[in-house]
């Protein structure tokens, strides 16, 4: 009967009619320019509606007061000098009286700094970054735009103090090639602890002569010269910004500089702002394999004018030597030595009496060394963390030597470890404090307690015996802390992803709450519609560990219906990239249909040396294998969690990460879009490529290469790249073209003028929209060239 009645309709509208009958649900449901805008603007809809959000506590040195900032309602009329995003205002609380009132008068720093700075300010957008208030709360420092500027909070007068890197004349002063430079003359002569002297280069040598008599800007005549060395030259030069005096001005440490190469990107801006032609530029960028520069250190015998000689057998090939560093008694001084190829790292002590250096503490790994500083931040950290206690008697050391990030005492005259501070199958992740009068260490770690997510951190002390372990921190939540200068109290700053930011002020002794200080109100933010992620985990490749990730709903989520599935992907080693703590920022994609992921696999940071370790030699993994696990999972739990129809995103090492789903996973991942990828190691900057893939340059590179595996794609893929990128070669880019040519693969490609780093801006974003809705939803997008100037202007936007 049905069949019957459909050929009777059929026969009275005709087949055109009817196609378009059965059409015309799909046709309405079409993706409009308004619809694009609104996921463009989703970002900013719900930025600011976080009110009182506390972030960033900074405690008034010798005091019990801290100031801090937090949001605030935007005023009607924003106007110009937007310097910050989110409107805030900055209060000082006492944490002896539980009062808290203005940190200063906000509108008359905005009327000075826009004098100052020569750029409107309003005073619900101060730009005060690294606030630093004075003991006596009448000035205060901040850093703007690469500089230290100070404010008088008497008469509301700033002024620039100096650059934000004042040393930066000692180097070569290029972003990646950090070799010190060869500066001859006096100009830069530093003088002795007794001031009786000064040292500094002539002729690519050290010189001593006597310091200036008082009342001398100059030294006199008789202030003969006294050349130390005769090996320097041009090529093989002391360099005066690494010359350190001895406490007891008997000696002189001093490196030598054997210059390494100097590689150059070479870039051409098409379509400079201010000119018609094109613009060239180069750039020092040393990559993985380049010969580097050899620093050696060197001692000298001032009283003797000599040369104590140093065997280097225990710093033969330098990636990086750190700076010199002399023992107060003037015993010996010491450096690290960072051995190319990250496998090999020791704290040197040179004897200044003999020369005779010996390995104060020593690190090997089979993989890498983490060297970059333990910070207690989950997006950029390294694990290198050293204190010396009374002189260097004693060592705090962290070191991952068992299997997780752990602290270690050292007897700094032996060498040898006294104690295991801390121990299991947890995670240390950073030194908030170290009491020497009471031998306590107060640390952030994270994993210790079971029933929680691995990567929320918590605080706690320990003595340095390893006896005491106390937890300071209660709430199952990512936790910040920050400690009075006499230890007495600290203030909480704790979130999740569902918990909106909580302050508390606590008393070290007993952990006890004093008072909260601040609670945010998301009122405003949930009535606009917004929702937080939801938190989801799942066994990894090899079926225990836990692999965390977060799921961003569609914003009309309906649960009878299959929604397409966009990973938001990076997988640098550096940190992890789950949210944990509480953040406004949502998805755009999901206000056009789909479901938006985010997962750290592993190979991220943040957890065991062996999940860690996935990463070695093979950036390719990207914890792909752990990632496609998860998403089944999903899956599994959720029918509308459609994984027939999986793309990819990411920027930097994520755009290397997203080409390469499709190069080595082709079977899971359809589409992708990579912006700015490292596509190829060898290409890329040196640091954080040997970091992970090692040296000597092997057949690694290649096998991770998207480059060389190029002939591999399967899918959908949209290379992004800006032609300004001073991050990531913007050739790199440019090679994966050229092999996809010659592969004769089908691909898309961005081409930003004058663009960096992630470049694209709104128009990129629209266009990875667009790409998603035609490979995944399989629905036709606007037809951008016939809207009219004032609508694809919206969905564009202006800059890059």
């Amino acid at each position: 009967m049905r069949t019957l009645l459909r050929e009777s309709v059929l026969r009275r509208i005709g087949a055109a009619s009817w196609l378009a009958l059965l059409l015309a649900p799909a046709l309405a449901a079409q993706l409009t320019p308004a619809d694009y805008e609104r996921a463009l603007d989703l970002q900013e809809k719900y930025r600011g509606l976080a009110l009182h959000m506390p972030a960033s506590p900074q405690w008034i040195e010798g005091t019990h007061q801290f100031v801090y900032s937090r949001t605030v309602a935007a005023p009607a009329e924003s106007g110009a000098g937007r310097e910050f995003e989110v409107a805030h205002e900055f209060v000082l609380y006492d944490a002896d009286t539980h009062a808290s009132r203005p940190a200063f008068d906000h509108a008359r720093l905005a009327e000075a700094l826009s004098k100052a700075l020569n750029v409107p300010v309003k005073p619900e957008y101060l730009p005060l970054t690294r606030l630093h208030f004075a003991t006596d709360e009448k000035s205060i420092e901040f850093l703007f735009h690469d500089a230290h500027w100070s404010c008088d909070l008497t008469g509301y007068v700033c002024a620039k103090k100096s650059d934000l890197s004042p040393d930066d004349e000692d180097f070569e002063g290029d972003e990646y090639d950090f070799t010190p430079k060869a500066i001859n003359g006096d100009a830069r002569a530093k003088t002795s602890p007794d001031g009786k002297w000064q040292a500094y280069v002539d002729n690519y040598n050290v010189v001593i002569r006597p310091a200036p008599e008082k009342g001398e800007t100059r030294p006199g005549k008789h202030a003969e010269a006294i050349v130390l060395s005769q090996d320097g030259s041009e090529d093989n030069y002391y360099a005066i910004g690494t010359l350190v005096w001895s406490p007891d001005s008997k000696h002189i440490a001093v490196y030598r500089i054997r210059p390494g190469y100097r590689r150059l990107i070479y870039y051409v801006e098409s379509s400079p702002p201010d000119q018609l032609q094109p613009e060239h530029s180069t750039m020092v960028y040393p990559k993985p394999g380049d010969v580097l520069a050899l620093d050696q250190p060197v001692l000298f015998d001032v009283g003797g004018r000599s040369e104590i000689q140093i065997d280097n057998a225990l710093f033969p090939n330098p990636y990086e030597l750190s700076s010199i560093e002399w023992w107060k008694d003037s015993r010996a001084f010491t450096f690290e030595y960072n051995q190319r190829g990250h496998q090999v790292y020791r704290v040197v002590e040179v004897d200044a009496a003999t020369g005779k250096a010996r390995a104060l503490i020593e690190e090997t790994s089979s993989t890498f060394i983490n060297y970059e500083p333990l910070v207690s931040t989950q997006y950029d950290t390294g694990k290198r963390f050293r204190k010396d206690l009374a002189d260097g008697s004693e060592i705090i050391w962290a070191s991952e030597r068992d299997g997780w990030e752990h602290l270690y005492l050292y007897d700094g005259h032996t060498g040898r470890v006294k104690q295991q501070i801390t121990h299991g199958e947890w995670v240390v992740r950073g030194v908030d404090r170290v009491d020497e009068k009471a031998r306590e260490i107060y640390f952030s770690a994270s994993g210790k307690n079971p029933d929680e997510d691995p990567y929320f951190v918590h605080g706690y002390k320990i003595g340095f015996d390893g006896t005491g372990l106390t937890e300071l921190t209660s709430v199952a939540a990512n936790h910040s802390l920050s400690y009075s200068d006499d230890g007495q109290f600290y203030v909480d700053t704790y979130s999740r992803i569902d918990l909106a930011p909580v302050m508390e002020l606590h008393r070290t002794a007993d952990a006890s709450l004093v008072s909260t200080v601040e609670t945010t109100d998301i009122t405003q933010l949930r009535a606009a519609g917004w929702q937080p992620p939801e938190p989801f985990h799942t066994a990894g490749r090899d079926g225990k560990t836990q692999i965390y990730g977060v799921i961003y709903r569609p914003l009309n989520f309906d649960a009878s219906k299959k929604y397409p599935v966009v990973e938001d992907i990076y997988a640098g080693p550096q940190g992890s990239f789950v949210p944990k703590s509480f953040t406004t920022r949502v998805e755009p994609l999901t206000a056009l249909g789909f479901v938006v992921v985010q997962i750290d696999g592993m190979g991220t940071n943040n957890r065991s040396r062996a999940f860690h370790d996935v990463a070695w030699h093979n950036l390719k993994d990207a914890g792909f294998p752990d990632r496609i696990l998860w998403h089944k999972a999903v899956a599994a739990k959720y029918p509308w969690y459609d994984i027939s129809r999986v793309g990819i995103f990411g920027t930097s090492a994520g755009g290397q990460s997203s080409m390469g789903a499709l190069l080595f996973h082709p079977e899971f991942y359809k589409v992708a879009v990579s912006n700015s990828g490292c596509h190829d190691n060898r290409m890329d900057k040196i640091w954080w490529n040997e970091q992970w893939m090692g040296w000597p340059v092997g057949p690694q590179y290649s096998e991770s290469s998207n480059v060389d595996n190029a002939w591999r794609l399967k899918g959908k893929l949209l290379l992004v790249m800006g032609e300004m990128d001073k991050n990531v070669d913007p050739s790199s880019t440019l090679q994966v073209v050229d092999r996809l040519i010659k592969a004769n693969k089908d691909f898309e490609l961005l081409v930003v003028p004058g663009g960096g780093h992630g470049a694209g801006g709104r128009y990129g974003q629209r266009k990875l929209m667009d790409f998603f809705v035609s490979n995944l939803l399989n629905e036709p997008t606007p037809a951008w060239n016939a809207i009219d100037e004032k609508h694809a202007g919206a969905a564009a936007g202006e800059g890059q």
